[in-house]
């Protein structure tokens, strides 16, 4: 059996999982429209979120189709992304309006 995550936009480079994950658990994604299984690589706490894919250091981090933070240290694919590795970067909110 798989565990389950959600993401929003095709564009996304992390998921977010709706249960608790354990190391070696196939988490279960659909992006743009296709079923994609991912093996945790560590345990991860419910709602929170799982690489899709492997980012580098400085690589920005992708979630709602939006840039969330830039990653500080690489990640594989089944890595949990939290604030151990993943910075917020400054943004320009009045450019956004």
């Amino acid at each position: 059996m798989y565990k389950k995550a959600l993401v929003l936009k095709p564009e996304d480079t992390v998921a977010t999982v709706v249960e608790d994950v354990k190391i070696d658990d196939e988490v279960k994604v659909v992006k743009a429209g296709e079923e994609v299984l991912i093996k945790a690589l560590e345990d991860i706490p419910a709602y929170h979120k799982i690489a899709l894919k492997d980012m580098e250091k400085g690589e920005n981090v992708i979630k709602y189709g939006q840039i969330i933070g830039a990653m500080t240290q690489s990640a594989k694919s089944g890595n949990w992304i939290s604030h151990k590795n993943i910075m917020s970067l400054p943004r320009n909110y009045d450019d956004e309006l």
